[in-house]
């Protein structure tokens, strides 16, 4: 009786260590997450921690004044996103029946679903949000900040690990990749077009993920195809606090809706806007097409430039802090 019991152990035990898949921070290695109830997955980058310089030099050709002063910051270990989210893997949290159908045909639990049912997701939208320019496979563009921090809350509900919106400061780190030139392949533009989708290459619209080179960590598309959100409120003159001690980070904490911080320039981007240290405030603009009056708190209808990536600290937080990561409210724009 005690052997059946712990066979049947051993068993379940085996298969909650294959669902987690490399999950334990004392395995600190790059590794695929699985998304239980579908044919999805994530692949995450162990990226090691250390310490840099943020912000550019004020020589760097196309420097803007708030990526200075430079500033050393630490940063712990975490895992990012080796790609931008897809909109394979988005269509399930915008869209509560197509997660419901591929859970029926992959045997999610009801348990799962329950849970997922629980998180707050968005209403679909009224006209197709990659406009045209391809979704399998490519990355998924126009929503806010909200509504990527609110899929972070969803896929936690899937998979019980903890994802989250880079800080601007780990974005930057990870981009850079221990580098210190102005893109992370080094200082020759004439190069930009091997490692970036922008505006001189793209052909007016985004590609699909991981088609140029990876970076030294081997992340793809930090330069260009779509922007990404990072946590931070974006500060113009952040740096400077920083460096005269008024504030710390690890980021600037979002308290109003615009502008907030996004990374790495698009395929709608001129070279100078995917350097590394370079920084993009969000505007209102990016929702000029939404007739609905207040704004859509999750779709950005004129934002076909923006997307995001994930990020796993490696050591997790508690649970009061991950709910008070997940329980925002949108912050109105009226």
């Amino acid at each position: 009786m005690r052997l059946k019991y712990l066979l049947s152990t051993i068993a379940f035990l085996s298969g909650v260590l294959a669902r987690t898949s490399a999950q334990t921070t004392t395995d600190f290695k790059s590794y695929t997450q699985t998304v239980p109830g579908s044919n999805q997955t994530y692949a995450l980058v162990a990226i090691p921690g250390g310490t840099y310089m943020m912000g550019s030099p004020a020589t760097e050709k196309g420097r803007s004044a708030d990526e200075g002063p430079q500033h050393k910051v630490q940063i712990e270990p975490f895992y990012m996103g080796k790609y931008e989210v897809t909109w394979d893997l988005y269509d399930l949290f915008a869209f509560t029946n197509m997660e419901k159908e591929m859970a029926a045909k992959y045997t999610e639990s009801d348990a799962n679903l329950t849970k997922t049912d629980a998180t707050t997701r968005p209403s679909p939208p009224y006209v197709d949000m990659s406009f045209g320019m391809g979704r399998a496979g490519y990355p998924a563009i126009n929503m806010t900040q909200y509504a990527a921090i609110k899929f972070c809350a969803w896929l936690y509900a899937k998979t019980g690990v903890f994802f989250r919106l880079p800080t601007e400061a780990e974005w930057e780190y990870a981009c850079r990749a221990n580098t210190t030139t102005p893109y992370s392949f080094g200082a020759d533009v004439k190069k930009l077009g091997e490692y970036a989708v922008f505006t001189g290459n793209s052909d007016g619209a985004y590609k699909k993920v991981g088609t140029k080179k990876p970076n030294p960590f081997g992340l793809y598309d930090m330069h260009g195809n779509v922007m990404e959100w990072t946590k931070d409120q974006y500060i113009a003159d952040y740096y400077k606090q920083v460096a005269s001690g008024k504030v710390k980070e690890p980021f600037a904490p979002t308290t109003t809706l615009y502008p907030n911080s996004v990374r790495g320039g698009s395929w709608d981007d001129a070279a100078t806007v995917l350097r590394s240290a370079a920084r993009t405030p969000s505007a209102p603009a990016w929702k000029v097409l939404d007739p609905q009056s207040p704004k859509s708190d999750w779709w950005l209808t004129s934002a076909s430039f923006v997307g995001f990536r994930l990020v796993r600290p490696a050591k997790t937080p508690s649970e009061e802090e991950i709910k008070a990561y997940y329980d925002i409210k949108p912050i109105k724009d009226y």
